[in-house]
C-alpha cells in the first residue's frame, strides 16, 4: 500500500488497529503505553512495539507530548500508520522520532498482522 510519508524511519512489527480516533490526552498511558480511555475498543491494550493503525487523532494539543512521553518512556509504538494523520499526531510523531505514514486504507489491516513499514517511501507491507 502507498501513502505519504508524515515523518521517516522504518519498522517492521505486529500491528494493534483500531477503527476509532485516538485521543492520546486522557486517552493512552505515557508511563505504561496502555489505551485508557473508557469505552475506547483498544482500552486495556499496550501500543508498545506495535505499529499502531488508526484513522485520525482527536482531542487536545497535550496529545502531541503524550505521543512524545510514550517514545521517551520506552512504551511507544514502532510506527503510526493513519487514513490521515492531523496536526497533533503529525507533531506527536516528528517530535518521538516514530515513523509515521497517511493515505493508507486502514481497513485492510487486522489487529496481529506483521507490517513492514518504509514511512521514506511512504509503503506499507502486510507481511
Amino acid at each position: 500500500m502507498k501513502g505519504r510519508m508524515i515523518n521517516p524511519g522504518k519498522a517492521r512489527a505486529e500491528a494493534i488497529v483500531s477503527k476509532e480516533p485516538i485521543g492520546f490526552y486522557g486517552g493512552i498511558n505515557a508511563k505504561t503505553g496502555i489505551v485508557i480511555e473508557k469505552g475506547h475498543e483498544l482500552e486495556g491494550k499496550s501500543v508498545k512495539g506495535k505499529i499502531l493503525v488508526f484513522p485520525c487523532g482527536k482531542g487536545s494539543t497535550v496529545g502531541s507530548y503524550v505521543i512524545y512521553g510514550l517514545a521517551k518512556n520506552g512504551v511507544g509504538p514502532a510506527a503510526i500508520i493513519n487514513k490521515e494523520t492531523e496536526t497533533i499526531v503529525a507533531t506527536g510523531a516528528i517530535l518521538a522520532g516514530i515513523p509515521c505514514v497517511d493515505g493508507i486504507d486502514i481497513d485492510k489491516i487486522k489487529t496481529g498482522d506483521m507490517l513492514e513499514i518504509d514511512a521514506d517511501k511512504g509503503t506499507v507491507k502486510i507481511l
